[in-house]
């Protein structure tokens, strides 16, 4: 494990960026944080990371954003809305777990009750310290 503290949106998203460069083929990044913690603007580092040019933005209300362009294609799920393990299991999110580029799930701490085996799984937490500041702790494979 790592612990990055970062201290401005741009700090988080350069982080993510670095994971977006060192990104292979079937990773899922598990994003776990609080609202407001930066797991969006963490998203975009890792777009920015994979040469995508277009706009990341949450995909609270429609569950999974995909991004091409880039050298791998980009997953961006969020599962702030589904609150059970049966909601989860009914979205049919299975695919993005083993996906054919990189998936990068928000408000993943949902899924372990789900008991999904992922082959190459990395997380991260995102911990508000103050107004600017975030502790970021994940798992090091830069």
């Amino acid at each position: 494990m790592a612990t990055f503290i970062s201290h401005s949106p741009a700090e988080t998203e350069s982080l993510g960026e670095k994971f977006g460069r060192a990104a292979r083929r079937g990773l899922v990044i598990a994003l776990s944080g609080d609202l407001g913690a930066g797991k969006t603007q963490f998203v975009r580092g890792v777009a920015r990371g994979l040469g995508i040019a277009g706009r990341v933005h949450s995909p609270t209300f429609t569950l999974v954003n995909e991004y091409g362009g880039g050298r791998l294609k980009l997953f961006h799920l969020d599962l702030y809305r589904l609150e059970t393990p049966e909601h989860i299991l009914s979205a049919g999110i299975e695919e993005y777990l083993k996906p054919e580029g990189v998936s990068v799930i928000e408000w993943a701490e949902r899924i372990y009750d789900c008991r999904w085996p992922m082959a190459d799984l990395k997380n991260v937490a995102l911990e508000v310290i103050n107004e600017n500041e975030r502790r970021i702790i994940y798992d090091d494979f830069l």
